[in-house]
């Protein structure tokens, strides 16, 4: 498994890497990752950990930045994001954001991290306290994730993605894995939820708080058949998924494709019979659906003859199962 990288994690005074970490990095190397592509990550890695210390801060027009070039959020949580606005207005921006110049605009500046507290300060109407650095998308992605990470910001579908679109990106899979701090195994899980359940499903759930790898993977398993698929591209399209509740989405998913859905079953139609009786002085009308059989009488003697044979059902049905019941014989 591969080492893990936590970023502002690690203190001054902390223990060296430990002989199973040596040994988990000799199984890393073992598995086709080149030592110095190895080693490239860990420095970046490092590098990241110290990325905002001693650093000069500087105060940032926020119409001078640009998101980062990989996305690594589904929405954002309002409620959460209204708190963040709320401190920052009454007490100022405390930690600076991390941006880099513009690879291709002069004069702007691409947001490796702090994209919310970016946002906050364009609302607000001032500037941005953030640290200028000079690095290559390597390294962005690496610094960012793992910003992210340290501060479990990020749910699992939502690294899920950002490792899926760092990959889709040309980044590689070692890049994913030290920018988020994670090992092969939990990489190729990731990979095989984004993969699976279809994007436009994922986005209509959204960042699903609280909902762990299992119960992703649950969901990816119930939809590996294309009928399941399409289920769920139905349901998440309905109103009432858009209007529930942002941490009900996910659950009310997976309830439904759990759910057996049976097709109806359809029902024969009726048999209806007219004819004419007595030299078409009274109209007959039957309808037998099976466990229901309808007579209706059309005529100008209708009322009274139907309350003649009203009076004689008794004896009709006795005379119906007499008829009906089988011979004995001598």
């Amino acid at each position: 498994m591969a080492r893990k990288h936590t970023l502002l994690a690690r203190t001054a005074g902390e223990a060296e890497p430990t002989q199973a970490d040596t040994g988990a990095r000799s199984e890393y190397t073992r598995r086709g990752a080149s030592r110095s592509m190895l080693q490239s990550l860990d420095e970046m890695a490092e590098t990241s950990m110290r990325m905002l210390e001693g650093e000069t801060v500087v105060a940032l027009d926020p119409a001078l930045l640009e998101g980062s070039f990989v996305a690594d959020r589904i929405g954002d949580d309002e409620e959460e994001y209204a708190l963040l606005r709320e401190a920052i207005r009454q007490s100022g921006q405390s930690t600076p954001i991390l941006v880099r110049p513009h690879p291709e605009a002069s004069g702007h500046f691409m947001i490796v991290f702090g994209h919310r507290r970016a946002r906050v300060a364009r609302e607000l109407g001032i500037p941005v306290r953030a640290v200028v650095k000079q690095l290559e998308d390597i390294a962005h992605v690496i610094a960012q994730g793992q910003e992210n990470s340290a501060r479990t910001d990020l749910t699992f579908i939502e690294k899920a993605l950002f490792a899926a679109r760092l990959v889709g990106n040309g980044m590689g899979k070692d890049v994913a894995k030290a920018a988020l701090s994670i090992d092969d195994t939990l990489l190729s899980r990731m990979l095989s939820v984004v993969d699976t359940v279809p994007r436009e499903v994922i986005e209509a759930i959204g960042a699903a708080k609280g909902v762990g790898r299992d119960r992703w993977e649950e969901l990816k398993k119930l939809m590996q058949m294309p009928v399941q698929a399409e289920r769920a591209r139905t349901f998440v399209a309905s109103p009432g998924f858009a209007e529930a509740a942002a941490d009900q989405r996910f659950n009310l998913l997976l309830d439904e494709l759990k759910t057996v859905r049976r097709p109806k079953k359809q029902e024969s139609s009726p048999s209806v019979r007219r004819f004419d009786v007595a030299e078409k002085a009274v109209a007959v009308s039957t309808r037998d659906a099976g466990k229901t059989f309808t007579i209706a009488l059309t005529a100008k003697d209708a009322s009274d003859f139907g309350a003649f044979v009203s009076e004689q059902l008794e004896a009709l049905y006795e005379a119906f199962q007499a008829h009906n019941r089988p011979s004995t014989g001598d």
